[in-house]
């Protein structure tokens, strides 16, 4: 809702953060979406502490879905990507490959 929809209804959006609150967001990019899978793929793999449950847990399955989700963006984002955007990326998906490698076997 734009602020005049919500001073017509009254009703704020529940999608925007509380006026509030104290805690700032990153600026959402390309890279922070990616960098937000990557860090859930790492807590699939039980690298990193889930943060609601502060203890590693490894889902092989969900952390395998994460890294094709990875792969299939890469695909279908090939050639609109900057320099930085696409090496990052690739890199990603390397270390995530070999870590998922490493915890199947």
């Amino acid at each position: 809702m734009t602020d005049e929809k919500q001073e017509k209804t009254g009703k704020p959006n529940p999608l925007d953060p509380p006026k509030s609150a104290s805690t700032s967001l990153p600026t959402l990019n390309f890279a922070t979406f990616i960098f937000s899978l990557n860090s859930s793929a790492l807590v699939q793999l039980g690298m990193i502490e889930d943060p609601m449950t502060g203890e590693k847990a490894k889902n092989l399955p969900l952390a395998r879905q994460t890294i094709d989700i990875l792969s299939m963006l890469e695909e279908k984002t090939r050639g609109n990507l900057d320099v930085d955007e696409a090496a990052m990326l690739k890199n990603i998906l390397y270390d995530l490959r070999i870590q998922y490698v490493k915890e199947k076997a």
